[in-house]
């Protein structure tokens, strides 16, 4: 029979790269969920401001953090705010593909 030392070091070796991806993928996911709230309260803002008489592009980009500044794409449509946004992601493509979207009604008095 052969020897069995270091052979926990072998698996822990070839089960980090899968552990890592994992976590990775896991990370990602917070990030856009974190992001799609942060898209709902932006959408919010805007519809609110627009009721109000204000503009609304300026009131959903002053709801969102800085990071957002460049991920995002607010759009005013009759009395309707949408709101894109691109979560973080250390893959462009990826946080391409996993932009949301939120949109809210605002009815003016």
């Amino acid at each position: 029979m052969g020897r069995e030392e270091g052979q926990s070091t072998v698996e822990l070796v070839a089960a980090l790269p899968a552990l890592l991806l994992a976590a990775l993928l896991a990370l990602q996911l917070l990030a856009t969920g974190y992001a799609l709230t942060l898209a709902d309260g932006a959408a919010e803002a805007g519809a609110l401001a627009l009721a109000a008489g204000e503009p609304a592009t300026v009131a959903a980009r002053g709801a969102l953090p800085g990071w957002a500044e460049e991920e995002v794409d607010v759009s005013v449509q009759g009395g309707r705010v949408t709101v894109r946004l691109r979560p973080p992601s250390p893959l462009s493509s990826i946080a391409d593909r996993l932009t949301v979207t939120s949109s809210a009604a605002a009815r003016s008095k």
